[in-house]
């Protein structure tokens, strides 16, 4: 009904939210929710500092990628020359290099990195006798406790073409071994059996944990029914996996391009250059070593944002296909 002159129109109760209870302003409930677990954030704030110290105040010094370093001026006291080292790095010659050698390291680690430590949780799973699998776990992860440089230094002892075993063990059997650590065909399935070696058993304690959460009601009627073992996996051990294999597969995909500077940078030798010349060691190289501190910034800044945007789409398409996703 319209109103009429002199009317005023009453105010309306606001409702109030289901309960009875009305709305509470969002100051106070984080102030109640603080006062009530207090002893819990007290426990985080360690973490919470070194991660704001180590990870976002170096954030400061991105602003070197787009300033011209002087020493004598600090990282905001050098010349605003905008994308100039980026236009330098997309149009010098090894940029494409530097990318297909990242790229075919990155990728390849990744698949086979992805796929070995999932298929050692199902082998381990259908271990029987609890010794023999305690025994395999502790077998298959104590190499990621090995230092890297222990690592490369083993594959030297064992790949050296003169002194090494391999080598000497082929040339026995008549045998060319060829030197596997100069050999730019070779040194990319090198690097990658040696990262699969190293971690695969360390990276398999996650899908073993989602292993064990699985009712075993769930084996037992697949036993009644006469499911074989490959079926067992397929129906209901690899179904209880996906959502921990999309996850993971999410956060690697944040690193694809970070292909691992140390153990890269130790197999590197003038043989193998052209195919082991990646991102981050060509970064070290002129940032650290050349002291082209800006240049060297805008190379990391760039190969950061693209991991970046491979972590957000692979996220989103995983969102979307399985509804499994980060945020």
């Amino acid at each position: 009904m319209a109103l009429t002159l002199g009317e005023t129109a009453e105010k309306v109760p606001v409702p109030p939210v289901a309960g009875g209870r009305r709305r509470r302003p969002p100051g106070a409930v984080v102030s109640d929710h603080l006062r009530s677990r207090w002893q819990l954030w007290l426990m985080l704030a360690p973490a919470i500092a070194l991660t704001v110290v180590f990870a976002y105040v170096p954030m400061y010094g991105l602003q070197l990628a787009f300033r011209e370093f002087d020493f004598a001026q600090g990282l905001t006291g050098g010349d605003w020359v905008g994308l100039a080292y980026f236009r330098q790095f997309f149009a010098s010659p090894l940029f494409w290099d530097l990318l297909r050698n990242t790229v075919a390291i990155s990728l390849t680690t990744l698949v086979v990195g992805f796929v070995a430590p999932i298929a050692l949780a199902l082998v381990v799973n259908q271990v029987v006798g609890r010794r023999r699998k305690r025994f395999l776990q502790t077998a298959t992860y104590l190499p990621h406790f090995i230092s890297i440089v222990v690592v490369v230094g083993m594959l030297q002892v064992f790949l050296n073409p003169a002194t090494g075993v391999l080598p000497r063990s082929l040339g026995l059997l008549g045998v060319e071994g060829g030197n596997l650590l100069g050999s730019t065909s070779a040194f990319v399935p090198v690097y990658v059996i040696s990262e699969v070696w190293q971690h695969c058993g360390w990276n398999s304690i996650i899908y073993l944990a989602a292993l064990a959460s699985v009712d075993p009601q769930l084996y037992e009627a697949a036993r009644v029914d006469g499911a074989s073992r490959a079926q067992t996996v397929r129906h209901i051990d690899l179904p209880a996996l996906v959502p921990t294999m999309i996850v993971l597969l999410i956060l690697n995909m944040g690193g694809v391009l970070n292909a691992g500077f140390e153990k890269v940078f130790l197999l590197q030798n003038p043989l193998n250059l052209p195919v082991s010349e990646v991102i981050s060691t060509y970064a070290y190289k002129i940032g650290i070593l050349s002291s082209q501190f800006s240049y060297a910034t805008a190379i990391g800044l760039f190969n950061t944002l693209i991991n970046f945007v491979f972590l957000v789409v692979t996220n989103q398409v995983a969102k979307r296909v399985s509804n499994t996703s980060l945020w």
